[in-house]
């Protein structure tokens, strides 16, 4: 598209140079990805750099235009003498999604779009719902924590939500392959930082509140607030699909003018959950709709998963699904990667490897596997807290872990600027037991717990579920938890 069509779009302060000579295909924020012409370059203060430094750089690669809101930092030499148009603008971060929305050709609304919130279950949910419509024969796009799809080609994820420029990108793509659906994550952070406005949802999924992230929120009530502006955003056609079971409900969908759907346990839910069964095996319940009861199955586990489907269902039937086809897909769903995956040996020892990072997510994980095994088994926690995060959560993790284990194993886990042992030693200044064991080292923390354990033993590693890295000291390196539990259960087994 023309510049200057993209100019008589936004508000701007001021524009320096010829915008209508100049075509522009692409967006960027990262100067490194500027290659070429056609690009538009927007400086975003971000919480590590600035993006206003990288201006020269994105110049000398080929950026037709800059945008930006600090215009003290360069003379208007270095854009005139280069043919570049600079734009200075109030707010580059709150202006990017809807320059990203109008470049990429407004994809959100050329596809249903769903969206799904809550501090647990957003991954699993996305996935349920994007067999449910593979299932039904809609070719669909994700976005998320785990991986990102563009209809079927699988694309690395970095951040849970990208980036907005990056969303419209990659819906973008999807138009072009003939998605007629997309199904994403939506984080907190993507919804304070703006990355998500200009984003036409048909349907919002809130799955749960919880306390996390305070670190970046400040306060409980922060991360709710940021929760609620995602719903209030929501078209006044659009729906929602909430969870009826959690307290915060109604202050999470106030102001909302959306239309509300609800699933739960709870007697008026829309979509009622009922007998729910599970073991290792997989999960087993009833949806109660509209009179109507229909029994559900999947491989995944526990009964968070049984509300992880239903929302998926509900919304499924909202766009015109049929019932069957939906549970159909429920059932078909995949094993998510590193949630609550089990790991065996030949022998019969398991390890479940779960990304529960959050005092609930850990609880409920934890009793699950007592759900399952009683009494009888002995339960081993692997566990440790990510480091730059909130810290509030690290005494409560260790009164839970010890409080459902038989042994805790207290280790690392991405300690990032932290030293690793005072993140520890928060996580055991909140147990009282002596039921627990501390091992810096994660590899050799997963090792004890598996050559130690009884045989009949389960051993939950809990907090990094599908992540294949860790991060000490602001370094990298290659880590799985399930390559590593794998590793050990399989020599322990060959010396038997």
């Amino acid at each position: 598209m023309k510049l200057s069509e993209l100019l008589d779009a936004i508000e701007v302060v001021q524009v320096l140079g010829n915008a209508e000579d100049k075509e522009v295909e692409r967006v960027e924020i990262d100067s490194r990805k500027v290659e070429g012409s056609k690009v538009i370059f927007v400086a975003i203060k971000g919480f590590k750099t600035d993006g206003h430094k990288f201006i020269p750089e994105a110049i000398a690669k080929g950026a037709e235009a800059i945008i930006l809101d600090d215009d003290s930092l360069y003379s208007d030499e270095i854009f005139t003498s280069n043919g570049v148009v600079k734009i200075v603008v109030k707010n580059t971060r709150k202006i990017l999604p809807k320059i990203a929305d109008i470049v990429y050709g407004q994809p959100s609304k050329k596809m249903s779009l769903i969206g799904v919130t809550g501090t647990k279950g957003k991954t699993t949910t996305t996935y349920f719902l994007r067999e449910i419509l593979l299932t039904a024969g809609i070719s669909s796009g994700l976005i998320g924590t785990n991986k990102n799809f563009i209809c079927e080609e699988e694309v690395p994820s970095h951040l849970t939500t990208p980036e907005a420029n990056e969303i419209h990108e990659m819906l973008a793509l999807m138009i072009e392959q003939e998605c007629r659906s997309a199904v994403m994550e939506v984080s907190s952070h993507s919804i304070a930082l703006s990355r998500v406005v200009d984003l036409d949802f048909d349907i919002g999924i809130f799955t749960n509140i919880a306390s996390d992230h305070l670190d970046f929120h400040g306060t409980f009530e922060n991360y709710l607030e940021a929760k609620r502006q995602f719903f209030v955003t929501l078209k006044e056609d659009g729906k929602i699909v909430y969870n009826i079971d959690d307290e915060h409900h109604g202050e999470v969908l106030k102001g909302s003018v959306a239309g509300k759907i609800s699933y739960g346990t709870a007697p008026e839910a829309d979509f009622r959950i009922t007998d729910v069964e599970f073991d290792l095996e997989g999960t087993n319940w009833v949806i109660e709709h509209s009179g109507e009861k229909y029994f559900a199955g999947t491989k995944l586990i526990g009964a968070f998963n049984a509300y992880n489907a239903t929302a998926a269902f509900a919304a499924a039937i909202l766009l015109g699904i049929k019932p069957d086809v939906a549970l159909r897909g429920i059932t078909n769903t995949p094993q998510v990667p590193g949630r609550f995956e089990v790991v065996k040996s030949d022998d019969g020892k398991k390890a479940i490897i779960d990304y529960s990072h959050t005092a609930g997510s850990l609880e409920e994980a934890l009793k699950a596997i007592r759900h399952i095994v009683g009494e009888d088994y002995p339960v081993y926690t692997v566990f440790g807290c990510g480091g730059d995060r909130d810290k509030t959560k690290r005494p409560v993790m260790g009164r839970i872990a010890e409080k459902y284990s038989n042994f805790v194993i207290v280790t690392s886990d991405n300690p990032r600027s932290e030293e690793p042992m005072r993140i520890i030693s928060e996580i055991v200044g909140g147990m009282e037991k002596e039921n627990h064991r501390v091992i810096e080292d994660r590899e050799e923390a997963i090792r004890w717990a598996i050559e130690n354990s009884e045989d009949n033993a389960v051993i939950l590693i809990a907090g990094k579920g599908h992540e294949t890295y860790q991060e000490i000291k602001g370094v990298r390196k290659h880590f799985s938890d399930k390559e590593v539990a794998e590793k050990y259960l399989k020599e322990l087994a060959d010396a038997d």
